[in-house]
Protein backbone atom coordinates (compact mmCIF):
# COMPACT_ATOMS: atom_id res chain seq x y z
CA UNK A 1 0.00 0.00 0.00
CA UNK A 2 1.32 3.38 -1.00
CA UNK A 3 1.60 6.25 1.46
CA UNK A 4 -0.62 9.16 0.47
CA UNK A 5 1.35 12.19 -0.68
CA UNK A 6 2.07 14.70 2.06
CA UNK A 7 -0.16 17.73 1.89
CA UNK A 8 1.72 20.79 0.82
CA UNK A 9 0.83 23.60 3.23
CA UNK A 10 -0.98 26.55 1.75
CA UNK A 11 1.16 29.66 1.50
CA UNK A 12 -0.86 31.43 4.19
CA UNK A 13 -0.12 28.64 6.71
CA UNK A 14 3.44 29.89 7.02
CA UNK A 15 2.59 33.56 7.54
CA UNK A 16 3.35 35.03 10.97
CA UNK A 17 -0.24 36.22 11.41
CA UNK A 18 -1.61 32.70 10.81
CA UNK A 19 0.97 31.10 13.11
CA UNK A 20 0.32 33.65 15.87
CA UNK A 21 -3.44 33.23 15.58
CA UNK A 22 -3.30 29.43 15.70
CA UNK A 23 -0.86 29.47 18.62
CA UNK A 24 -3.05 32.01 20.42
CA UNK A 25 -6.02 29.65 20.09
CA UNK A 26 -4.00 26.87 21.72
CA UNK A 27 -2.73 29.22 24.44
CA UNK A 28 -6.24 30.46 25.22
CA UNK A 29 -7.59 26.90 25.44
CA UNK A 30 -4.75 25.76 27.70
CA UNK A 31 -5.17 28.71 30.07
CA UNK A 32 -8.97 28.43 30.11
CA UNK A 33 -8.79 24.69 30.81
CA UNK A 34 -6.18 25.18 33.55
CA UNK A 35 -8.19 27.88 35.29
CA UNK A 36 -11.53 26.09 34.89
CA UNK A 37 -10.08 23.05 36.64
CA UNK A 38 -10.02 25.22 39.80
CA UNK A 39 -13.33 27.02 39.11
CA UNK A 40 -11.71 30.18 37.76
CA UNK A 41 -11.42 32.29 34.64
CA UNK A 42 -8.73 34.54 33.23
CA UNK A 43 -10.51 37.63 34.54
CA UNK A 44 -10.43 36.16 38.04
CA UNK A 45 -6.67 35.78 37.85
CA UNK A 46 -6.18 39.26 36.42
CA UNK A 47 -8.33 40.90 39.08
CA UNK A 48 -6.78 39.01 42.00
CA UNK A 49 -3.25 39.70 40.71
CA UNK A 50 -4.06 43.39 40.21
CA UNK A 51 -5.40 43.69 43.75
CA UNK A 52 -2.30 42.02 45.16
CA UNK A 53 0.05 44.22 43.14
CA UNK A 54 -1.79 47.54 43.48
CA UNK A 55 -3.95 47.23 46.58
CA UNK A 56 -7.64 48.00 47.13
CA UNK A 57 -9.37 50.20 44.58
CA UNK A 58 -12.71 51.12 43.09
CA UNK A 59 -14.12 48.88 40.37
CA UNK A 60 -13.44 51.60 37.78
CA UNK A 61 -9.82 51.93 38.89
CA UNK A 62 -9.40 48.15 38.90
CA UNK A 63 -10.73 48.09 35.35
CA UNK A 64 -8.09 50.59 34.28
CA UNK A 65 -5.31 48.75 36.13
CA UNK A 66 -6.24 45.27 34.90
CA UNK A 67 -7.52 46.10 31.42
CA UNK A 68 -10.87 44.48 32.24
CA UNK A 69 -13.71 46.42 30.64
CA UNK A 70 -16.17 47.97 33.09
CA UNK A 71 -19.02 45.82 31.73
CA UNK A 72 -17.05 42.67 32.65
CA UNK A 73 -15.70 44.07 35.91
CA UNK A 74 -19.02 44.02 37.77
CA UNK A 75 -19.65 40.35 36.97
CA UNK A 76 -16.06 39.42 37.85
CA UNK A 77 -16.20 41.22 41.21
CA UNK A 78 -19.60 39.63 41.92
CA UNK A 79 -18.25 36.14 41.20
CA UNK A 80 -15.17 36.66 43.37
CA UNK A 81 -17.17 38.31 46.14
CA UNK A 82 -19.65 35.40 46.21
CA UNK A 83 -16.68 33.09 46.81
CA UNK A 84 -15.27 35.46 49.45
CA UNK A 85 -12.08 35.98 47.45
CA UNK A 86 -12.59 39.76 47.44
CA UNK A 87 -14.52 42.13 49.68
CA UNK A 88 -16.48 45.22 48.75
CA UNK A 89 -16.84 48.16 51.09
CA UNK A 90 -18.32 51.61 50.56
CA UNK A 91 -15.72 54.24 49.83
CA UNK A 92 -15.82 56.63 52.81
CA UNK A 93 -14.97 59.57 50.52
CA UNK A 94 -17.69 58.74 47.98
CA UNK A 95 -20.50 56.49 49.23
CA UNK A 96 -21.68 55.87 45.64
CA UNK A 97 -18.50 53.91 45.00
CA UNK A 98 -17.27 50.53 46.26
CA UNK A 99 -13.70 49.75 47.18
CA UNK A 100 -12.66 46.18 46.38
CA UNK A 101 -9.94 44.45 48.37
CA UNK A 102 -8.30 41.04 48.35
CA UNK A 103 -9.11 38.58 51.14
CA UNK A 104 -6.83 35.91 52.61
CA UNK A 105 -8.83 33.31 50.67
CA UNK A 106 -8.27 35.42 47.55
CA UNK A 107 -4.51 35.36 48.13
CA UNK A 108 -4.61 31.58 48.48
CA UNK A 109 -6.64 31.29 45.28
CA UNK A 110 -4.17 33.56 43.50
CA UNK A 111 -1.33 31.20 44.46
CA UNK A 112 -3.32 28.29 42.99
CA UNK A 113 -3.98 30.25 39.79
CA UNK A 114 -0.32 31.26 39.49
CA UNK A 115 0.66 27.60 39.75
CA UNK A 116 -1.91 26.64 37.08
CA UNK A 117 -0.70 29.44 34.83
CA UNK A 118 2.93 28.32 35.23
CA UNK A 119 1.93 24.77 34.22
CA UNK A 120 0.06 26.16 31.24
CA UNK A 121 3.07 28.18 30.12
CA UNK A 122 5.23 25.09 30.46
CA UNK A 123 2.82 23.06 28.34
CA UNK A 124 2.49 25.79 25.71
CA UNK A 125 6.23 26.33 25.38
CA UNK A 126 7.31 22.69 25.85
CA UNK A 127 9.08 22.35 22.49
CA UNK A 128 11.26 25.41 23.15
CA UNK A 129 14.52 25.61 25.09
CA UNK A 130 14.65 28.16 27.95
CA UNK A 131 16.63 30.63 25.82
CA UNK A 132 14.13 30.29 22.97
CA UNK A 133 11.27 30.96 25.38
CA UNK A 134 12.92 34.18 26.49
CA UNK A 135 13.51 35.29 22.92
CA UNK A 136 9.93 34.47 21.89
CA UNK A 137 8.47 36.28 24.90
CA UNK A 138 10.63 39.32 24.22
CA UNK A 139 9.64 39.43 20.55
CA UNK A 140 5.94 39.04 21.33
CA UNK A 141 6.14 41.79 23.96
CA UNK A 142 7.85 44.08 21.45
CA UNK A 143 5.20 43.42 18.80
CA UNK A 144 2.37 44.01 21.27
CA UNK A 145 3.91 47.21 22.60
CA UNK A 146 4.39 48.53 19.08
CA UNK A 147 0.81 47.84 18.01
CA UNK A 148 -0.71 49.03 21.30
CA UNK A 149 1.21 52.28 20.97
CA UNK A 150 0.08 52.74 17.36
CA UNK A 151 -3.56 52.00 18.14
CA UNK A 152 -3.66 53.72 21.51
CA UNK A 153 -4.90 50.44 23.04
CA UNK A 154 -4.93 50.10 26.79
CA UNK A 155 -5.23 46.33 26.91
CA UNK A 156 -8.98 46.23 27.59
CA UNK A 157 -9.65 43.97 24.63
CA UNK A 158 -7.29 41.27 25.91
CA UNK A 159 -8.91 38.72 28.19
Amino acid sequence: MENPPEKTPAAWESTPSWLLTQTAHHAHRLVADGFSSVRARGYHYRLLATLEESGPASQAELGRRSGIHVSDMVATVNELSDRRLVERALDPSDRRRNIVSLTAAGRRQLRVLEERLARTQEELLAPLAPEERQVLTGLLARLLEHHDRRSGASGEARS
